[in-house]
């Protein structure tokens, strides 16, 4: 049975809705992540110029994982929540985390060649690279008893990345996502075109899907023009080419499924499951396609939502995530 929940919005600090100002909680938790015992392979990376701390107020660090470097970001104390995303960049996550940040502590990153991470060649980006990059930033911030979120290709990437240590991970909530392979000719041929070289390099030329994705269709549904420009300096063209190598990627990644459906026929069956769809943007069918996975598992759509539900209305996503983190026992259909 899937659920709607009514668009409430919390009565927030105005710089959360304009970001405008950085919560004084986001410093102090900031520089509780720079002290002597951070792993040795973390270091800081320096705020570009065009992240404009109003816009993003969280501190950049980087791992190094198979000779590049990837960028995360770590803010707030308590249980851990990683949010995977594979295609663009961790922006999509800042409203989310805005709301989480002082009652969790939150993770996300960017995937290789995306984002603040380092560029990559189109050939060498695959779900596998960012899976591994997954496995190993987990095991180097020892990260253990984790809510586990994503969104779109963080779906394949995230659950293979957990999938050999899967002991760490107590819940999944899954945001218009998928996790299995690619069947019929709708979903495959999606893939194949906007993972052709012809769409690749059009859109490294022109930007259009990142322009459209930075819209109110996207994630710039609550944005100011100040967040959509950061957000549109954090892909460029070379960022572009790393979103449509991924899609290239995930039309033809079998040995990844391979791993995705053994996972959540064994490691995941028992742990809580929470989905959330917009409600405008499930052509495909992947909520019920998790209820068939787990039957139990409890199913949001954001009313009026597209791609993006954690943007679209990020009051009720991380309620949501709230609600899987804290009451798991629940989630799986003692309550709907």
């Amino acid at each position: 049975m899937k659920m709607r929940v009514d668009n409430q919005r919390l009565q927030m600090p105005s710089a959360l809705s304009a970001s405008t100002a950085t919560p004084k909680s986001f410093v102090a938790n900031e520089r509780r992540r720079i002290d002597p015992g951070s792993p040795r392979n973390v270091s800081v990376l320096q705020r570009p110029a065009w992240l404009l701390e109003d816009t993003w107020p969280l501190q950049t660090s980087v791992l190094e994982v198979e000779g590049s470097r990837i960028a995360f970001y770590d803010v707030g104390v308590g249980p851990v929540i990683l949010f995977v995303h594979t295609g663009f960049w961790s922006f999509i996550w800042r409203d989310v985390i805005l709301r989480l940040q002082q009652e969790f502590r939150c993770i996300c990153f960017d995937a290789p060649g995306a984002g603040q991470s380092d560029r990559l060649a189109p050939s060498d980006v695959s779900l596998e690279r960012a899976a591994r990059a997954i496995t190993v930033l987990i095991e180097s911030l020892n990260l253990n008893q984790i809510t586990l979120v994503v969104h779109d290709l963080g779906g394949p990437s995230g659950i293979a990345g957990v999938s050999q240590i899967a002991h760490r991970v107590r819940a999944l909530c899954v945001i218009n996502s998928f996790a299995w392979k690619p069947q019929g000719p709708a979903f495959r041929g999606m893939l194949a075109l906007l993972g052709s070289t012809f769409i690749r390099e059009l859109d490294a030329l022109t930007g259009i899907i990142p322009r459209v994705t930075a819209t109110s269709f996207g994630v710039g549904r609550h944005m100011d023009e100040s967040s959509r420009r950061t957000f549109l300096a954090g892909m460029g063209s070379d960022g572009a080419r790393t979103f449509h190598a991924y899609m290239r990627d995930a039309h033809r990644a079998d040995a990844i499924y391979e791993r995705l459906a053994f996972a959540l026929k064994t490691k995941f069956r028992t742990i809580p499951v929470c989905t959330i769809f917009g409600e405008r943007n499930d052509p495909l069918a992947f909520q019920l396609h998790w209820k068939e996975l787990f039957p139990d598992c409890r199913q949001i759509v954001v009313p009026q939502g597209n791609h993006f539900p954690m943007c679209d209305d990020p009051d009720l996503v991380a309620r949501s995530i709230r609600e899987l983190q804290r009451d798991g026992r629940h989630i799986n259909g003692a309550r709907v």
